[in-house]
């Protein structure tokens, strides 16, 4: 029987903060950065680390606010720039050639912003589940175009305030749909996974308030009367300040690999926390028509104008390929590194 592999917390500074960074003991070679998601951490992506290859080297970290590092206030008028910024720093604290990223859900955002920005330091890019490349709500079309200018149906407003009252009250149990755990089971995942207390005590490491999770909430005159703010994780996500429209514009490219779950309900074409949805099938009340954000076709309409990428699509699979399908997201990551 194989020894399990030991996991290393170090905390890095560099100057915008100290951030919570961790690998796996005696493992080298070519760097793998792996960029958690929303009410999550860096303990998300544990067993994907221990299983990579031997010649790639695991980097786990947690974004500002989650996990171990600083929670730093997050400005949300510069999209996710304040958590590419910081993980750029990190690349440059640790000395990594250019490295492999691999983003999960709004990591795939912040990984894709930092392609964007030093294309140059990126040797290839893991895409699993990731928000659009046109953020998150308010928005219509495989273009992304705004359904309103001021980006009305997303940012922190649309977010439910007892799942973010349970959150800060660090409930642990079920009995409520709104409970971190319930949350986990009903949109996370489509089915049971191993070592589920650890991701829901994961969950909860997650800061709350006006600078983190949620943000601050705006409104809007437009239906359904909620606007992004200025600060905190939610806004940062809305289509105002965060848009990718020039990746195929970059040079250099490096090649994508998009795994994706069939099933997913949070980052979908007709995703149950886009409001323009929830209202069209009356969950909402109000709604004038407003359609759905198609995420997964904007996304997919963004990488056939950049170029070199793969789609790989895991049925029986939601919003979490590494933890519900493990095996077979372990095999498509490793032969994606492998070969670049």
């Amino acid at each position: 029987m194989s020894t399990p592999p030991a996991f290393v917390s170090t905390r890095i500074t560099t100057p915008r903060l100290t951030q919570h960074v961790v690998t796996v003991e005696g493992r080298g070679g070519a760097p793998v950065l792996f960029v958690h998601g929303n009410v999550s951490s860096s303990a998300f992506w544990h067993t994907s680390m221990a299983a990579l290859p031997d010649g790639l080297r695991p980097i786990a970290v947690d974004l500002r606010g989650f996990g171990g590092t600083d929670p730093e206030p997050i400005d949300a008028t510069r999209g996710l720039r304040d958590f590419s910024d910081d993980l750029l720093e990190l690349v440059d604290a640790l000395e990594l050639p250019a490295v492999h990223l691999v983003g999960w859900s709004m990591g795939g955002g912040i990984v894709l912003q930092m392609l964007r920005e030093r294309p140059a330091a990126v040797r290839s890019v893991t895409l699993v589940n990731p928000v659009s490349p046109y953020g998150f709500g308010g928005t219509e079309g495989p273009d992304g175009r705004l359904t309103h200018p001021d980006g009305a149906g997303s940012g922190a407003g649309a977010v439910n305030p007892e799942f973010v009252a349970r959150l800060k009250g660090g409930d642990l149990s079920d009995e409520d749909p709104a409970s971190p755990r319930s949350v986990f089971r009903s949109t996370y995942v489509v089915s049971p996974v191993d070592d589920e207390d650890r991701y829901v005590a994961a969950m909860l490491t997650t800061r709350v308030g006006d600078d983190h999770y949620p943000g601050d909430a705006a409104t809007s005159p437009a239906w359904p009367g909620v606007a992004p703010g200025r600060r905190g994780v939610l806004n940062a996500l809305a289509p105002t300040r965060f848009r990718l429209d020039d990746l195929h514009e970059i040079t250099p490219k490096p090649p994508v690999l998009w795994i994706r779950g069939a099933d997913d309900v949070i980052v979908s074409d007709t995703s149950l926390f886009d409001l323009a949805h929830l209202g069209a099938i009356g969950v909402v009340p109000g709604s004038p028509g407003t359609p759905a954000q198609p995420m997964v076709a904007q996304t997919r309409a963004v990488l056939d104008r950049y170029g070199p990428y793969h789609e790989a699509v895991l049925d029986k699979c939601g919003h979490s390929p590494h933890l519900e399908r493990p095996d077979d997201f372990r095999r498509l990551l490793a032969r994606h590194l492998l070969e670049n």
